[in-house]
């Protein structure tokens, strides 16, 4: 199993470190390989000031060499990610039937992908603002649950929720392979 990669993409400042940590541990130890994508190259820096090693740029990410692809979310997930070459990551692993995961803020960069369109999805709400993002991409927006899963896409909430999306992600790479 450890030739099949997933690929888990954080932005280069600011992206949640317990958000990218756990899924990440958790990933490996079920015998996967992570490769660490972001928009630029070097070590990206957490928001609590931890770092990680970038091993891909975003831009260098074809997702057809992916079993899953994982938005990471953070202060900085917005700024860094929410853009045309993550929408055609996203897109390119819908269409190919990739699982694709995305926890807190860039669940909402997989909404405006398209992706989400007529599909379950949650996500960190508490700018009070998800609810209309995703009534403009007709997302059917879940508020009880912690991690949706619908089809191929697996959104959570936020860093609390990180542990139960590790464990989603890896059981539905299971059933993939």
């Amino acid at each position: 199993m450890n030739d099949i990669k997933v690929v888990m993409i954080v932005a280069f400042n600011g992206y949640q470190h317990i958000e990218y940590g756990i899924p990440k541990h958790i990933i490996e130890d079920a015998g996967f390989q992570v490769v660490t994508a972001s928009d630029q190259p070097g070590f990206a820096v957490a928001k609590d000031g931890s770092t990680t090693q970038v091993d891909i740029t975003l831009d260098k990410v074809n997702a057809s060499y992916y079993a899953g692809i994982i938005f990471i979310g953070g202060p900085g997930a917005m700024e860094h990610l929410d853009n045309t070459t993550s929408y055609k990551i996203i897109q390119d692993a819908v269409q190919q039937n990739i699982l694709i995961g995305a926890i807190c803020i860039s669940t909402r960069i997989l909404a405006k992908s398209g992706v989400l369109t007529n599909k379950y999805a949650t996500g960190w709400n508490e700018d009070n603002k998800l609810n209309a993002i995703y009534k403009e991409y007709n997302v059917k927006y879940v508020t009880q649950d912690d991690v949706v899963i619908d089809n191929s896409i697996i959104t959570a909430t936020g860093p609390a929720a990180a542990q139960q999306f590790g464990d989603s992600f890896v059981k539905m790479l299971q059933k993939q392979i």
